[in-house]
């Protein structure tokens, strides 16, 4: 494989509109540097093992000096990893030939990026069935791609199936040794294990439930139902009015379950949520 030179009057495209299409690691060195010359080899012999998945680029920073202080180069090597016209990843110094292959194989996007991409639209559309199919694919290409396991999820609980989100869940939480990149969004996980467990009752006949849950003198129970079942179908607005009524009613009722259901449904909701913020006020009130 043979690296792109990259020079100023070339940089724009060589680089920048380049990784629109591929993502560019950029080499910036110079020939007096021997951690460079040591470097460049081993850049060469994984960059052919990748082929396809970047480009590698090689920028001379004693005859681009602009450049490299555009892009803050304090020491060389450094090799900086491009993303649509952005640097998303680098290192400074001589990695060895493993250490690198494990920085691309974290900084990189998955070679399922496309396929995932493809499943989300199609899950934005309801189709989940036909999501999950794109998944097949793409966890047949990288089974170990953090946002296709987490999309994956998405579309089963969208089919109804929380059991296998949940054995989904738990393999990102517990990977295998062999996964060659950490978890990244902590976030995304929590919310959707969070939104599982809130699915375990899904399938309830929601006019029934309605009504068990207007009774009076208050059901716990039947509040809890319902607002599990509303949980489920994504309105968390009219869960948690039924959620805060268990906690005002009997604080006690299934070890404390309307707090800790509420809770829950925090954790689904977007952490700059206005409703979030309103009922954990009406949370506070309630137990004070």
């Amino acid at each position: 494989m043979t690296a792109t030179i990259a020079t100023l009057a070339s940089f724009n495209d060589a680089v920048l509109r380049a990784s629109a299409v591929r993502p560019v690691l950029v080499d910036f060195w110079a020939p007096w540097c021997a951690p460079c010359r040591a470097l460049a080899p081993i850049l060469d012999r994984v960059a052919a093992e990748f082929a396809g998945r970047f480009t590698l680029a090689k920028l001379n920073t004693e005859d681009e000096p602009e450049l490299a202080t555009r892009y803050g180069v304090r020491g060389i090597p450094n090799c900086k990893l491009f993303v649509d016209g952005k640097v998303t990843d680098e290192f400074t110094g001589v990695l060895p030939e493993d250490a690198l292959r494990d920085f691309l194989d974290s900084a990189l996007p998955s070679v399922a990026a496309p396929l995932v991409a493809v499943a989300k639209a199609l899950l934005a559309g309801k189709d989940a069935a036909g999501a999950l199919g794109k998944l097949d694919e793409a966890h047949a290409l990288d089974p170990h791609d953090e946002d296709g396991l987490l999309t994956r999820v998405e579309a089963l609980l969208a089919l109804n199936r929380a059991a296998d989100a949940n054995a989904v869940i738990a393999k990102l939480e517990n990977p295998p040794r062999q996964r060659p990149r950490p978890m990244r969004d902590e976030r995304r996980l929590a919310s959707l294990k969070a939104r599982a467990a809130l699915a375990a009752d899904s399938g309830a006949d929601l006019v029934t439930l309605a009504q068990k849950a207007a009774r009076t003198p208050v059901d716990c129970a039947a509040k809890l139902a319902f607002a599990r079942a509303l949980a489920t179908m994504g309105d968390y607005e009219r869960a948690l009015a039924q959620l805060v009524a268990i906690v005002r009613t009997d604080r006690k009722f299934g070890d404390d379950i309307g707090r800790r259901t509420m809770l829950t449904v925090f954790e689904v909701l977007p952490s700059d949520s206005d409703l979030a913020r309103r009922y954990r006020r009406e949370l506070a009130a309630a137990i004070s």
